[in-house]
């Protein structure tokens, strides 16, 4: 086929505008915007370097300072309680410092508390001293204090950690080895807890930089973004601050991008405390000044192209009508309609730009088959729904019924035998449980552990939602009766589990940010469930549905009242029941018990029973 001559736009427009442009705007432009921005850039580097070196000698004596008013209270604490010297001095060196909330020294022996509270401040945010063990056990569950590395004996080890906790107070906590024994290993422990507002204040100002702190974990000690803070936000996979973690140098610096791409200039220093300050700025900042010239240099590039607009106008009239076709095709494109067709006849790039326009309708045409196709193999519920909100962040309310199980002394089944067993034990369980809550019209949320959360009514409900929950987990306890033969059968121990079930409204939708989405449901729905599971150990039975659950089933299953537990967040006890089978379409009895349905009740320390 003979090859059609085309006249490029390129030579049409170039030809008259490139001699103008080329010596005026490349060369201005260049020369001077580099020469700009190789000053600013080493000059604010200096400056990062300066700034992080200045806050961290602030922060390090700061924290010196407490350090030392710690171990004065920690030896007046140490005296026998009845000492009125003793009160005298805790009253001199404690309650008059409006900077400590609380410090308490803990023997590696347990004993006895020996803490001060100063509870004026927890009053501000309407707690009291019993906030300190409520801390503590945060601190611990949440990895946020570690005291066995503080009992194990490293010299001048100290730890500071941000304590903030969601609904809490602010504050973050210093802890250090008080005393050793003859051999050197550490006795005595001090933790301390301060009001964070006090370090905050040092990073609260703004300018070009954005100064902040963070701890030897990655965690956000202080910020000019206080929300920041106060949600005890772990920054560690920030470049600058991964680098800071893992150097052994005192101070440095690095050219980094965050996650949306943009670059930023960044130096740290770190403290004799394994605290970190961090000093980033970003480069559009720094690089203003150099950008001010560039922008001086197309302004006068652009005076210029003004003469050549003239010139190109009259080229241009060769593209418009064209141009304007494919406009048009591309408004019938938006609205779903693919039997188009540009007819451009024009010889050069616009000619180009038709044939691209036709493959592209030809290449949307498959991906639409290919669309139809996915949509028929892919027809789950949860899918829809996400495809319907183009996986935006986001939720609605829903009634929904949300099922919760858990394995009975799993921590023990796991202590007692090799990962590969527990893993295969988990499998196999998870294999028969899901497939029954599918079954019945169930959305698995998520394992937690050996855990299963399961919705019915999210993202897609029926009027039969709160009695396929009962059927399943009425299947489960039957499936789980074979599972243990089979188990018997290889030489395994049983398995037994608790299964709550409780209706009520939720938020459906997806969560998390743009990098990481999860579609579930949240609410106190979801906290209600999870409580009922909890208080099948203590009530002796493997499955315990909410009243509110119980109203649209009783006509349906075998139910009888098992009892009532106070649940933290109600102020009225909730009742439960227990379910022995269901009524089959003959309104007859058919009752499902197995002997892992019901065992010897126990306790759990989360569960209050009421009656």
């Amino acid at each position: 086929m003979k090859q059609r001559f085309r006249i490029p736009i390129a030579f049409k427009l170039i030809f008259v505008t490139v001699g103008l442009l080329l010596g005026v705007s490349w060369w201005i432009a260049t020369q001077s915007t580099h020469r700009f921005e190789q000053i600013s850039t080493d000059r604010e580097e200096q400056a990062a370097r300066d700034s992080s070196l200045a806050r961290a000698t602030e922060v390090e004596g700061l924290l010196l300072s407490y350090i030392d008013k710690v171990r004065v209270i920690a030896e007046v604490l140490e005296r026998p309680p009845g000492d009125e010297e003793r009160k005298k001095e805790l009253q001199l060196t404690f309650t008059h410092d409006k900077d400590i909330v609380a410090i308490e020294v803990i023997n590696k022996v347990p004993g006895p508390k020996n803490r001060e509270v100063n509870d004026e401040y927890l009053k501000q945010y309407k707690q009291d001293a019993s906030y300190i063990d409520t801390l503590r056990t945060a601190q611990k569950v949440k990895g946020l204090l570690h005291t066995e590395v503080l009992f194990s004996g490293k010299e001048g080890y100290v730890e500071i950690r941000n304590s903030s906790i969601e609904g809490g107070v602010p504050l973050f906590t210093i802890g250090f080895p008080l005393q050793k024994d003859d051999y050197g290993n550490v006795t005595q422990i001090v933790l301390a807890d301060f009001r964070l507002d006090r370090l905050q204040k040092a990073f609260a100002s703004v300018s070009e930089h954005t100064l902040y702190l963070v701890d030897n974990e990655g965690h956000l000690l202080a910020h000019p973004d206080e929300a920041r803070v106060l949600k005890n936000e772990r920054v560690a996979d920030v470049p600058i601050v991964k680098a800071a973690l893992g150097s052994e140098f005192k101070q440095g610096q690095l050219h980094f991008k965050d996650s949306a791409g943009q670059p930023f200039t960044g130096a740290y220093t770190r403290t004799g405390l394994g605290v970190i300050t961090i000093a980033v700025a970003s480069d559009s900042v720094i690089l203003e000044a150099a950008h001010s010239v560039r922008r001086e240099a197309f302004y006068i590039a652009g005076r210029i192209v003004s003469v050549a607009l003239f010139l190109m106008f009259l080229v241009s009239i060769t593209l418009t009508a064209p141009i304007e076709v494919l406009a048009e095709l591309t408004n019938e494109v938006a609205k779903g309609n693919f039997a188009v067709k540009a007819k451009v006849k024009s010889r050069d790039e616009v000619g180009q730009l038709g044939e691209a326009f036709n493959q592209m309708i030809e290449g949307l045409l498959e991906r639409d088959k290919v669309k139809n196709m996915f949509s028929k193999f892919h027809g789950s519920s949860v899918t829809e729904d996400l495809m319907k909100g183009d996986l935006q962040l986001g939720g609605s309310k829903k009634n929904v019924t949300v099922f919760f199980s858990d394995i009975r002394d799993f921590t023990k089944f796991s202590e007692g035998h090799t990962p590969e067993e527990v893993v295969a034990m988990l499998n196999e369980y998870f294999e028969i449980m899901v497939g029954l809550i599918n079954k019945h019209g169930g959305v698995v949320d998520k394992f937690i552990g050996d855990a299963i959360m399961a919705v019915w009514g999210a993202p897609k409900g029926t009027d039969r939602d709160p009695q396929n929950a009962v059927r399943a987990a009425l299947e489960m306890r039957r499936a789980l009766a074979v599972l243990n033969d089979k188990r018997i059968s290889r030489g395994q121990v049983p398995i037994k589990i608790g299964m709550g079930l409780h209706r009520g409204e939720a938020i459906s939708g997806t969560i998390g940010s743009h990098e990481r989405m999860e579609y579930t449901v949240i609410g106190d729905t979801v906290n209600q469930a999870s409580r009922i599971e909890a208080s099948t150990k203590s009530f002796g039975t493997d499955l315990l549905l909410s009243n509110d659950l119980a109203e649209f089933t009783t006509e349906d299953f075998l139910t009888e009242v098992a009892g009532s537990v106070e649940v933290k967040g109600k102020t009225e006890p909730l009742k439960l029941f227990k379910v022995r089978g269901y009524y089959d379409e003959n309104k007859q009895p058919v009752e499902i018990r197995t002997e892992y349905s019901d065992y010897e009740a126990g306790h759990d320390a989360k569960v209050k029973i009421s009656a």
